[in-house]
């Protein structure tokens, strides 16, 4: 009986054991997510003994890597054509209070942000519908506010797509840089 209980354990064992190593894990993301913060680095500041600011926005989006690949203008990002602004899921932009977007108020929440790229511009469109793939499926109905902001050269190759912002008088810009490129949105208070 002692041997039969001792041998039931070992077999339970042993399917314990196969089933957690027959987990699958997917593999790296090829365009990892990131985020960035107004004002910088402000998730740190209590960790970092900082005194802590008041958290005003965050985005969360895919980094893309050029591989030696031109992308801007091209498939994954045409000109004059609406982009997802990143990797994968559309990205998100949380607003922690009311900003101006263009020449529309917008209310403190959390938007899907696209871009428009052009060689002398981009016009940036924040849009409502939460958890999408890309900008395939988007409504004119659920559009929030554009804007168009500048751009410039960088002087020097961006590899992975980057998203900082960037305080201005009245509000705040999101920069956007990859390759040699840097897009700005701007956000009022």
């Amino acid at each position: 009986m002692k041997k039969s209980i001792i041998t039931l354990f070992a077999i339970a064992a042993l399917l314990v054991t196969f089933n957690a190593q027959a987990q699958k894990f997917p593999g790296p993301d090829a365009s990892p997510m990131d985020a960035a913060y107004f004002p910088d680095q402000q998730p740190l500041d209590e960790v970092m003994g900082r005194p802590v600011k008041e958290l005003k926005i965050k985005i969360y989006y895919g980094r893309p890597q050029l591989k030696g690949r031109v992308m801007l203008g091209e498939k994954p990002a045409p000109f004059g054509e609406i982009w997802r602004l990143g990797a994968n899921e559309a990205n998100e932009i949380t607003f922690y209070q009311d900003v101006t977007v263009g020449t529309t108020r917008v209310k403190a929440g959390t938007y899907t942000l696209f871009s428009i790229p052009n060689t002398d511009k981009w016009t940036f469109v924040l849009h409502s519908k939460l958890g999408t793939w890309g900008s395939y499926t988007l409504q004119d109905s659920k559009e929030i506010a554009r804007v168009d902001g500048p751009v410039s050269k960088s002087d020097e190759p961006i590899e992975y797509l980057s998203m900082v912002f960037k305080e201005v008088e009245g509000g705040t810009h999101l920069m956007v840089g990859w390759e040699n490129t840097i897009a700005e949105m701007p956000i009022k208070w």
